[in-house]
């Protein structure tokens, strides 16, 4: 699913994430940990959002959530995989699945 994994695990790459980026082009994610929301503040393209628990499973997806949304707070998430819109539908991703990190 990703190719080129970033991973945002201070205050402020937490904080930023994408903010400021024009596109995430597929083959591309960011995993914020740790990490139970998100927000889509001065963002300009839509994102997938696959929140994890701290096994890696699949606890909670939006598809496609827009510039300027919040998403609601997941209380079993623990990290947080940013991916291409679009994503989640192309590589049937389900509620349950594990994603392995390596």
């Amino acid at each position: 699913i990703v190719e080129d994994l970033k991973i945002a695990d201070t205050f402020y790459t937490r904080f930023k994430g994408l903010m400021g980026t024009k596109e995430l082009k597929d083959g591309n994610g960011l995993l914020i940990k740790p990490c139970n929301g998100i927000h889509m503040f001065w963002m300009v393209y839509s994102l997938d959002i696959v929140f994890l628990d701290g096994n890696c499973k699949i606890v909670h997806l939006i598809e496609r959530i827009k510039p300027w949304k919040m998403s609601p707070i997941i209380k079993d998430s623990k990290m947080v995989l940013e991916l291409p819109a679009g994503t989640i539908e192309k590589f049937n991703i389900e509620i349950g699945n594990t994603i392995d990190i390596s």
